[in-house]
């Protein structure tokens, strides 16, 4: 395959996501760098969920997602909660409403459809995309962002999942969030 037609298809579908997204009844009053920074709270982990955090996943400018931030603050989706070791910092939190829309639009029925159609090929693609991106982070050395249970410091002990980064005992389900953290096994 040529660089020019991923580009194209990986454009394309893009394309379809932002304009399903204009489009949709609950998103009418949200930009789509609000639906990724909620989407993104919605994956992450705790060390992960920070304004500098969902910048540097989202790969814009502090000012943008600051912004972005405020309106999802001010729309009730989000909460800001002081890091109880660190008063200067902040944790993002979705609110219930800022879980429930999100449960109510992910992933589009539209784009769960097409992948139930493809079958076993819908999971090929899926493995090959989850390649293409490592693939792109690894040759860009940009940072992961990968799941917890597939990092190389995650640990699993008698007592439960633990982070051989930070030494810290981490919360039951932590391994299926995303850290920005994260290192490949």
């Amino acid at each position: 395959m040529s660089g020019n037609a991923l580009y194209d298809y990986l454009e394309r579908l893009t394309s379809l996501m932002r304009a399903w997204s204009r489009e949709h009844p609950l998103l009418a009053e949200l930009q789509p760098v609000q639906v990724s920074a909620l989407h993104y709270l919605s994956r992450c982990n705790g060390y992960s969920n920070t304004p500098m955090a969902v910048t540097e996943y989202l790969g814009l400018t502090k000012g943008t997602v600051s912004q972005s931030l405020k309106v999802l603050e001010h729309k009730g989706l989000i909460r800001k909660q002081p890091d109880p070791q660190d008063k200067r910092s902040v944790h993002l939190e979705l609110t219930g409403e800022g879980t429930a829309l999100l449960e109510a639009l992910t992933p589009p029925a539209f784009l769960q459809q097409a992948a139930e159609a493809l079958g076993l090929r819908g999971e090929m693609l899926e493995a090959l995309l989850r390649e293409l991106l490592v693939t792109i982070q690894r040759q860009q050395d940009v940072p992961s962002f990968g799941l917890c249970g597939s990092c190389r410091f995650h640990e699993r002990r008698e007592e439960g999942p633990f982070c051989g980064l930070t030494r810290q005992p981490l919360a039951s389900g932590a391994e299926r969030l995303i850290c920005r953290e994260h290192e490949s096994a």
